[in-house]
Order: structure tokens, then sequence, then C-alpha cells
């Protein structure tokens, strides 16, 4: 059996910078993994792999865009902390509907809200 090539070899040779400049071209103007793929004439995978590559050699950093704030953690506000005496009751509606609601609601308030999911 002997072996012949029947075309161009696929075999490409990529400098450090040819991979970077494929692999930073994923997400500009949307374009996909698979689409910067297609247009170089290469599998997705061989970005992934070139990624970590060029990672490894510290030759590409994390995305620029990615931006990290400060966050200052505090308690919450008075409004938002859970009351004690909050009382909730389930009114089951004919529609089979239920509605759960403060147990201080005025009668008027909770007539109309009532007549809204009702009617919805």
């Amino acid at each position: 059996m002997r072996g012949e090539i029947l075309g161009l070899e696929r075999r490409r040779r990529w400098s450090d910078d040819e991979k970077l400049a494929i692999v930073l071209s994923v997400g500009e103007n949307g374009a996909t993994v698979s689409q910067v793929a297609q247009r170089h004439e290469i599998r997705r995978q061989q970005i992934y792999a070139w990624r970590y590559e060029l990672r490894r050699k510290g030759l590409l950093t994390p995305d620029d865009a990615t931006l990290f704030l400060p966050v200052d953690i505090t308690s919450p506000p008075e409004a938002c902390a859970p009351e004690a005496s909050l009382a909730l009751i389930e009114v089951v509606l004919r529609n089979g509907r239920s509605l759960r609601v403060d147990a201080h609601l005025e009668p008027a308030v909770l007539t109309r809200l009532i007549q809204a999911v009702e009617a919805a």
C-alpha cells in the first residue's frame, strides 16, 4: 500500500500573533466561535486550545471588558426587615385562584384586588 497526498496539505502553521488575532475576533460584532472557525477553516476546538495555550504563555489576559466594582454590604433598611407582627391571610376565590394578603389590608383595597383577579 502506497500513501499519496491527493490535494493541498491541510496542516498549517500559525504564529502566536495570528492565533491571538483569531481568538480575539470571537465576540467582535457578535461573532461566535463557530463562525470564526468557519471563516479561518479550522475546528472550533482549535480556538479553545489556542485560547488555553495563549493564556498559559501569558499572551492572553482576561477580557478587558470585564469590570469588577466594589460593593458595600450593609444591613437592610428598616422597611425591608421582616416584621414579627406580619400576619397573612389567604383568600380563595371562586375561580380557584388564591390571594395571600396582609391581614391589616384595608377592606376597600382588598375588594378592588379581588375584583381585579376575578376579572382577569
